[in-house]
């Protein structure tokens, strides 16, 4: 039997993929409900973000794959560099240093168990 899976996909997310990825591996493996809970109570900016994508991804296997939102679990979970805004912030001496403002691409991937 071919195991379904449905999947959402935030890009270019305004944040740090080093840090959303401390996020994501709270909930990898877990079940759709303790992910949630997790996510409400982790004080991160990525918290917010992920559950989104995971709200989304939940809402993908009810509507596209007509899957049991109670029995779903967390099959995949990752975080990939996005684009990299390149930024300037002037220093001593006339001197200029570069910043990066990282950008994320978070995917999460539903399963039934």
């Amino acid at each position: 039997m071919e195991v379904k899976e449905a999947k959402a996909v935030a890009r270019t997310v305004r944040i740090a993929p080093r840090k959303a990825r401390l996020v994501i591996d709270l909930i990898r493996g877990k079940q759709v409900g303790e992910a949630i809970a997790i996510l409400r109570h982790t004080p991160k900016a990525a918290s917010p973000i992920i559950e989104k994508v995971l709200k989304s991804a939940i809402a993908n296997a009810e509507h596209n794959y007509e899957m049991d939102a109670n029995n779903l679990v967390i099959s995949k979970a990752y975080v990939d560099e996005g684009p990299t805004l390149k930024r300037f912030r002037p220093r001593a001496q006339g001197r200029a240093s570069r910043i990066n403002k990282r950008t994320s691409h978070i995917t999460v991937v539903v399963s039934e168990k």
